[in-house]
């Protein structure tokens, strides 16, 4: 999730362990110690792929938060001694560790379990969702006017909390419909990913890696039981071949569980995560290879900049997530492009 949102969160939870016997100062604690893990973003691994694929690495895993945590725990109780080791551990282990397993309901990828295994994305919430932040914001404003605020705090985490698992639950409801038509058009078992489109859980994409081609698929909670808009992006076998005998094409089919795009710019191969964003606005986008005479020779990766969206998308997004626009059309949200087909319903 965006930093306000962690920092409001590790407020909140601060403020409800501690508030009582610190007051604002609990507050603050917990919203410092919560960005912790994202200081990661000031290393250099050395190329665009990987500074994108081992962020949320080390730093998030459950496996280096769990022994920091303790050893915070302890030298905060010696330097308190009014507060207890158990109660610091519940301060420190819980501002720490719900930082990853919350980022771990987005789509970006979280490695909770560093060094082993590959990254969790529970795809089931936007990495800026208002209705997610706002109750803990709230509640954590509250506290620093008038600490402890112990009750107001409560509320705001469990109200945050039951929009994560309203997320969940939205998410599968969209999942089953989205099965159906894909049951429909014989694809039922490729690869799908189903995530909320920006800023609310009203609105969900479905992308579904078919052998042809990828399909994308845009519904929401106050969509009626009509049949679903479905659109075509081709896939570049040729290229998703390339991209598997190298490196860094490998690290980013491990990183994003294969949802990728594949293309040409000349003479170079650009791979785009097309989990991120929407299409026509996806911001990771890396060269990774250049045309040889034998093949694709790797490089040192870069990033592209991120393509310019549509300005008119916000209120397209709107109308369409409160169903009052029945297609949003993905093919046309990048800035400049000439406007192209949906696909077919």
């Amino acid at each position: 999730m965006d930093s306000l949102t962690q920092a409001a969160l590790g407020g909140a939870l601060g403020g409800a362990i501690l508030g009582r016997r610190w007051g604002r100062g609990a507050v603050l604690a917990g919203a410092a110690l919560a960005t912790l893990p994202d200081l990661d973003v000031l290393i250099d691994y050395g190329d665009a792929v990987a500074n994108f694929s081992e962020h949320r690495g080390f730093s998030h895993s459950l496996l280096v938060l769990t022994p920091l945590a303790l050893l915070l725990a302890f030298l905060l109780s010696r330097w308190k001694t009014s507060v207890s080791f158990g109660r610091a551990l519940a301060f420190t282990g819980l501002v720490l560790i719900t930082h990853p397993l919350l980022d771990a309901f987005t789509t970006y990828g979280t490695q909770l379990w560093w060094p082993l295994g590959p990254p969790v994305a529970l795809n089931s919430i936007f990495i800026i969702d208002p209705l997610y932040t706002l109750p803990l914001l709230v509640a954590v404003v509250i506290a620093l006017i008038r600490p402890p605020a112990t009750t107001a705090l409560v509320v705001g985490l469990s109200l945050s909390s039951a929009y994560l698992l309203w997320s969940l639950a939205a998410q599968q409801w969209m999942t089953h419909r989205v099965a159906r038509t894909l049951a429909d058009q014989g694809i039922e078992d490729a690869p799908m990913m189903v995530q909320p489109m920006p800023f609310s859980t009203f609105l969900w994409r479905a992308t579904v890696m078919a052998p042809s081609a990828r399909l994308e698929i845009v519904t929401g909670v106050f969509d009626g039981d009509g049949p679903l808009h479905v659109e075509r992006f081709p896939r570049r076998p040729e290229l998703e071949q390339a991209a598997a005998g190298l490196a860094d094409g490998q690290r980013l089919i491990w990183f994003t569980d294969g949802f990728l795009d594949y293309r040409r710019n000349g003479d170079r191969m650009v791979v785009t995560d097309v989990r991120l964003g929407v299409p026509g606005a996806h911001p990771f986008q890396f060269v990774i290879a250049q045309r040889a005479p034998d093949g694709w020779a790797p490089m040192v990766s870069t990033r592209l900049p991120r393509p310019m969206i549509n300005e008119q998308v916000w209120p397209m997004l709107w109308r369409r997530t409160f169903a009052l626009a029945p297609v949003l059309c993905l093919h046309n949200l990048q800035l400049g492009e000439s406007p192209a087909a949906c696909g077919q319903p």
